[in-house]
C-alpha cells in the first residue's frame, strides 16, 4: 500500500478536525498537516514536501486559487484538490488554471473524497458533476485567446500534425474518462510501465503539461 503526506486547508476548525478525522481513517495517509490559512499552508506545502492539498478557496489572508498557484509553482508534483462551497465558473476555471488536479463541493461524503484523492495522486483528474460544465464548456470553444478564459494552454496544434497512435488514442480516451494510470493498465491489459510510456507519449505530442491539459485538448481538439 503506498503511503501518502497531506495538508488539509481550511479555516473552519470543525470542518478541519473532520476532514482530519476521515483521513485518519484511512492507513493510506501517515502525514497529516493542518493550516487555516493560505500563508501557513504555502509554508508547511514545501517545507513537508506534501503529495496533496486540499485546498478551501474562501481562506481569509489569501484566497485558495492565488495559493494553489504559489504551492504549484514551487512544487508541480504537489497534487490539489479544491474542497469549495462555491461553484461558480469562475472559480473552477481559475482554480484549473492555477493547477489544481480535482474540483469538489463541500457536500461530497468523507469516503468519496478519500478516493478522489488517491485517485488524483495516481495521476487522475476529477471534477464535480456539478461544476464539470463549465470545464466541458471551455474545452469545447472553437477558439481561446489568452486571458479570455481561465486556460493558459499552448498554441493549438492541429490534429492532423499530432500524429497519435491507435493505442495512445485508447489511452487518452481513458484519461478524458478519468481512470488513473493503474486502472489503465487493467483495463488494456498493458502493464504499468507500458501505460506510463504512452502517457508520457501523449503529453509530448499534445505539448501541455498534465493529465487535465491533455483531457481538455482531446475534448476541445475532437481527437477522441
Amino acid at each position: 500500500m503506498k503511503k501518502y503526506s497531506i495538508l488539509i486547508v481550511e479555516d473552519h476548525s470543525l470542518t478541519r478536525f473532520g476532514l482530519r478525522t476521515a483521513f485518519e481513517i484511512d492507513k493510506s495517509f501517515v502525514k497529516i498537516f493542518e493550516a487555516s490559512n493560505a500563508k501557513s499552508a504555502i509554508s508547511i506545502a514545501q517545507k513537508e514536501a506534501v503529495d496533496a492539498v486540499i485546498m478551501d478557496l474562501g481562506l481569509p489572508d489569501m484566497n485558495g486559487i492565488e495559493a494553489t498557484k504559489v504551492i504549484k509553482d514551487k512544487r508541480p508534483s504537489t497534487k490539489v484538490v479544491v474542497l469549495s462551497s462555491h461553484e461558480q465558473e469562475e472559480d473552477v476555471l481559475k482554480s484549473l488554471h492555477c493547477g489544481a488536479n480535482a474540483y469538489c463541493t463541500k457536500d461530497i461524503e468523507p469516503d468519496k473524497l478519500i478516493d478522489i484523492t488517491k485517485s488524483v495522486l495516481e495521476g487522475a483528474a476529477w471534477f464535480d458533476p456539478k461544476v464539470a460544465q463549465y470545464v466541458l464548456k471551455a474545452a469545447g470553444q472553437p477558439e481561446v485567446k489568452q486571458n479570455e478564459t481561465a486556460f493558459d494552454t499552448k498554441e493549438s496544434q492541429k490534429s492532423a500534425d499530432i500524429n497519435l497512435t491507435a493505442r495512445e488514442k485508447q489511452v487518452l480516451a481513458l484519461i478524458v474518462e478519468g481512470l488513473t494510470n493503474n486502472e489503465i493498465a487493467q483495463k488494456l491489459d498493458v502493464s504499468i510501465n507500458t501505460t506510463k510510456a504512452h502517457v508520457c507519449n501523449i503529453l509530448q505530442k499534445l505539448a501541455v503539461n498534465d493529465r487535465t491539459q491533455a483531457a481538455i485538448k482531446a475534448l476541445k481538439d475532437n481527437l477522441i
